[in-house]
């Protein structure tokens, strides 16, 4: 019956490769944005509740009061642990040295030469 009201070709269901690269974009950008926000309201509730609950009871009732889907709320949770624990540890070094960086593989596995790497 919906068909007569609202034939497939009003609505493709399939979109451009273009468009669907844009849509991908934006909602990357949206969903990146919801993370943010929820984590510094996150941490406003851990500030507000600190002398009544523990950090890690604060967030996980942020997490269960605002209803945060899975797995928005396993990314909400690391960050904002990762905010609290900058503030709590000693700082770590940011940038690693030259001879500290891992060496990059990639361009012996796409060679082929997978077989050839050394393992410790």
């Amino acid at each position: 019956m919906l068909d007569r009201f609202l034939p497939e070709s009003l609505f493709p269901r399939k979109l451009q490769p273009a468009a669907d690269r844009r849509m991908r974009l934006a909602q990357a950008r949206a969903e990146e944005a919801l993370v943010r926000t929820h984590v510094e309201n996150a941490l406003s509730f851990v500030d507000a509740l600190a002398e009544e609950l523990a950090f890690d009871r604060a967030i996980d009732t942020y997490i269960r009061e605002m209803s945060v889907p899975e797995p928005l709320a396993s990314a909400v949770v690391t960050r904002v642990l990762v905010v609290l624990g900058r503030e709590l540890l000693p700082a770590q070094r940011e940038e690693w040295s030259d001879d500290l960086r891992p060496r990059l593989r990639l361009s012996e596995a796409s060679d082929g030469k997978q077989g050839q790497i050394k393992r410790a």
